[in-house]
């Protein structure tokens, strides 16, 4: 597991911008339905399926990694789940996707002072890349680009930092976990 700082985080998706404010229920406009929210009124831009042997050409799951990665949990889960649906909601991708749906939504509850929904959502998300490494031989196996190993690593991290991070009220965008999503190309295995 390498560790970024906030200043070296990469973007995968520079031309797109992220949000002025974290969503975190019940502290800020809610983004899609709230007309103050970040994300009111515009198009929601639907997502083709995700391929795993050319995820490199998928925006939108370069963008989620994008909003993951700066303290956007909410957003990333956002755009995750519109190619989880693209992805039929079932099968190999689907899960994959379900498993960052499940990270991010641990941020959301660290952000939101509920530790033990984090937990919640860690422990799903490591069963759901656990079962992916057994299916694909091992979990040293990368998936769409990020390593399974490391992925069911974080689960774990994220229950740490459930416990120990204090909620922060004010914080219009707040990294919560001291891992980052970094994709590789190639070596996507069978």
């Amino acid at each position: 597991m390498s560790l970024l700082t906030p200043t070296n985080r990469p973007r995968l998706v520079p031309e797109l911008p992220l949000p002025p404010y974290s969503y975190v229920p019940g502290r800020w406009p809610h983004p899609l339905s709230d007309p103050a929210g970040h994300w009111f009124g515009k198009p929601i831009e639907r997502s083709a399926p995700l391929d795993p042997d050319h995820w490199e050409q998928s925006r939108a799951y370069r963008y989620g990694i994008d909003l993951f990665n700066h303290g956007y949990y909410w957003e990333a889960h956002e755009v995750w789940e519109g190619l989880w649906h693209a992805a039929g909601r079932r099968g190999p991708v689907a899960d994959f996707l379900k498993g960052l749906i499940k990270l991010a939504a641990a941020g959301v509850k660290v952000r939101e002072g509920k530790p033990h929904g984090a937990v919640h959502h860690a422990t799903r998300a490591a069963e759901l890349f656990g079962q992916l490494a057994q299916q694909r031989g091992g979990p040293g196996d990368r998936f769409l680009g990020l390593s399974l190993h490391e992925l069911i690593n974080y689960t774990d991290a994220i229950g740490r930092a459930a416990f120990s991070c204090q909620s922060d009220p004010v914080a219009e965008v707040k990294r919560v976990f001291d891992f980052i999503l970094q994709p590789v190309s190639g070596g996507e295995g069978p």
